[in-house]
């Protein structure tokens, strides 16, 4: 370290970070406990000059230093007392990322250094080792003369959207005709390559795993293992640095906004996935990164009686005071930044009943919520809560407020319930299939509340959870018990990988089931990368640390892959092309301009459904016909969308079944438009097999047939 040559001026409280004006660079960071702040920068060597800020204004320590320039490095030491007991880690020794860093450079090497409290000793007492060599480096940004060129957000309407879940270094790492150098990066998710098979899949909205900067923990890294999945930030506002093909010292800022202009270009939507619930700091034996060392009390929720100690409703070991303002605002000033300066379109909240905790329960009046609703930048993004955590009551399925969507489990579970014969009857599949009103109509939300999935990033695979009934998570080195052991599948007779026909072919059948009840129903389907090409992590259900061929997509595609994308993409357009497959409103089961219903629930002898075959559990038949000519259209004039009307046949048994057709008022003749029996979807234009009502249809076991109404 040697001594600052530059001077200091008093600079600005706001914005916090570091600013640019083309002369020099305002640094600001929040630290209201602490007794001293200093700057520290560091050249291409790496040697260090530190540079006590001079001012503090609202507990904002802030100092300008003219000549620092985009591409300075740069981190802060926090003078203050160490007292564990009374929730103080202050520990200058330690170097702390701005939280505002727009770009973070380096990695954390865990050396002992990294921790505030001595190798293997207790953490009430202080350790003086400078951990600055060893740790990662906060980056002056400027990137204001980006290119956007006409770019502008694709809006496209929540009731048509489609999202593809997608890490961006497992998506592109294997894919053969993105330049080698390219692959696993920003640059490579927006290659004509990548972005031609999501067009070609037909998905509007991409949703990719966390990209905001994160840590990989010290247990993971010494098994040789890493966060592969990203749910450890610790950069709010800093693109991760590994994503990017063309440098760390603020290049990979430039390369995300390329990525979004190119996806966007292609009328593609970008949403983040974010973990603003905890920081990679861990428990209180966890590192000090930066929030610790700045303002554990603040940052952090801790224990009432004993703040040494942290609240953890994340099951990570921390979780983020959302009920503090300086947090608050730090949330909301990092959505801003990637809607406004990044140009993404909404945002998916990783644990999102963590921030919602004003006290210990979950409250859907609470701060965060009032916040988002009012701010005139991100209530306008879309907006999606993963409805639960770990804490007590953290499950909230249904019970967010307007404005958000939710990630659906209860539709996960019973999907796949139904689909692998588990004998819990049709009544909570009609509610999934119809969008959840049972959850989401009596807020005043619409079906596209509900964001509809059967598979994500934590779990099995969908050809896993057709091949395997049990975990096989040994890769992970924690003796196969991480992972849920709740997994809902069927093997459909083996487990694993078989050379059986009929196995195989089951397999492909109920993969077609899944994915084509999913695309058919009510609300907003999600279907997980890689699902549409047939990708298997061999049995792991929890992939979280596994950076390599386990969860890296395979794009070598063989004849029975490139059905599956074929037989899924026309699923997707069928969609596209047919509103009554995306109303904006709930079924009301009446005739709304007809004489007709708008909806209509049948059993296998072209009955309407009563009350015990509702009820009954070991009914795994049924049909629906949606009827196309009453689809309110949300016009306040009034009016209605007038579509095709279908008929949707499940055939969830493990026997064949005999269908018969409703014949009027409801149809006189139908024709089969797809069939997951047959792989068979009707191309556009082509002649389709026909039925008169009254007729009996055959339907294979486990299968799906939709038919629409002939005029």
């Amino acid at each position: 370290m040697t001594p600052a040559r530059e001077p200091v001026w008093p600079g600005q409280p706001r914005p916090l970070g570091a600013s640019w004006d083309g002369d020099g660079t305002n640094f600001a960071v929040f630290a209201e406990g602490a007794d001293a702040v200093e700057l520290a920068l560091f050249d291409e060597s790496g040697r260090e000059r530190r540079i006590r800020l001079p001012e503090v204004t609202a507990h904002v320590w802030h100092g300008y230093v003219p000549e620092a320039r985009p591409g300075q490095r740069y981190g802060f030491r926090a003078h203050g007392p160490y007292d564990p007991d009374r929730g103080l880690r202050y520990n200058p020794a330690k170097l702390l990322l701005d939280p505002y860093a727009r770009a973070i450079e380096g990695k954390v090497d865990w050396d002992p250094s990294m921790f505030g409290y001595p190798p293997g000793g207790d953490d009430l007492v202080a350790d003086d080792h400078d951990s600055g060599p060893h740790m990662a480096k906060s980056v002056v940004v400027h990137d204001a003369g980006f290119p956007w060129g006409d770019d502008r957000h694709p809006d496209v309407p929540w009731a048509d959207t489609v999202i593809y879940e997608a890490h961006v270094r497992g998506f592109t790492m294997r894919h053969p005709d993105v330049p080698a150098h390219q692959r696993g990066t920003y640059a490579a998710m927006g290659s004509p390559p990548v972005v031609e098979h999501l067009q070609r899949l037909g998905i509007t909205t991409l949703e990719l795993l966390p990209v905001h900067h994160f840590v990989s923990e010290h247990n993971l890294v010494a098994r040789g293992l890493t966060n592969y999945w990203g749910y450890n930030s610790i950069g709010f506002f800093a693109p991760e640095a590994s994503y990017s093909s063309t440098g760390t010292n603020g290049q990979q800022v430039s390369e995300f906004k390329a990525m979004v202009r190119n996806l966007h270009a292609a009328g593609i939507e970008v949403v983040l996935d974010v973990v603003y619930n905890h920081t990679a700091e861990g428990n209180h034996l966890g590192p000090t990164l930066s929030f610790r060392g700045l303002d554990n009390r603040s940052y952090y929720r801790t224990v009432d009686e004993r703040p040494r100690f942290y609240m953890d409703y994340t099951g990570t070991g921390n979780t983020l005071n959302a009920r503090h303002p300086q947090v608050l605002a730090l949330i909301m000033d990092s959505l801003r930044y990637w809607v406004e300066e990044m140009h993404v379109d909404g945002f998916r909240f990783d644990l999102a009943s963590a921030l919602a905790r004003s006290f210990h329960e979950v409250d859907r009046l609470a701060a965060f919520f009032d916040l988002i609703h009012q701010d005139p930048v991100v209530s306008k993004a879309k907006l999606i809560a993963e409805p639960w955590d770990a804490g007590e009551g953290g499950y909230q399925v249904g019970n967010f407020p307007v404005l958000w969507t939710e990630w659906n489990g209860r539709y996960r579970d019973t999907m796949r319930d139904f689909w692998r014969g588990a004998r819990t009857g049709v009544a909570d599949v009609a509610y999934r299939l119809t969008g959840s009103s049972d959850l989401y109509q009596s807020d005043g939300r619409r079906p596209y509340a509900s964001i509809n999935f059967v598979t994500a990033h934590d779990g099995f695979t969908l050809h896993d959870l057709v091949s395997y009934n049990d975990k096989h998570n040994e890769a992970n080195g924690e003796g196969n018990r991480d992972g849920t052991s709740d997994n809902r599948s069927w093997n459909c007779g083996v487990e694993g990988p078989t050379g059986d026909s009929e196995v195989s072919f089951l397999r492909e059948r109920q993969r077609r089931n899944f994915l084509t009840s999913l695309l058919l129903s009510q609300g907003v389907p999600m279907l997980l990368a890689g699902d549409e090409l047939g990708r298997t992590q061999l049995g792991n259900n929890n992939a979280y640390c596994q950076d390599n061929e386990i969860s890296w997509v395979d794009w070598e595609l063989d004849e029975e892959r490139v059905a599956l994308l074929d037989f899924i993409s026309a699923i997707v357009a069928l969609r596209r092309e047919h509103p009554v497959f995306r109303r904006r409103t709930f079924f009301q089961g009446q005739a709304v301009h007809g004489a007709l219903k708008d909806i209509g629930w049948f059993t296998p002898d072209g009955t309407e459904m009563d009350e015990a075959e509702w009820q009954a559990p070991d009914v795994s038949t049924l049909g629906v016909f949606l009827n196309g000519e009453e689809i309110p259209d949300q016009d306040p004039r009034g009016g209605r969308i007038v579509d095709a009307s279908f008929m949707l046949l499940l055939n969830g048994g493990g026997e064949p079944a005999l269908f018969k057709l409703p014949g009027e008022p409801w149809a006189k003749e139908y024709e089969l438009l797809a069939d997951t029996a047959l792989a068979f979807v009707r191309p556009p234009g082509a002649d389709a097999p026909s039925y008169m009502a009254g007729e009996e249809l055959s339907m294979a076991s486990r299968s799906l047939a939709v038919l629409r109404k002939r005029t």
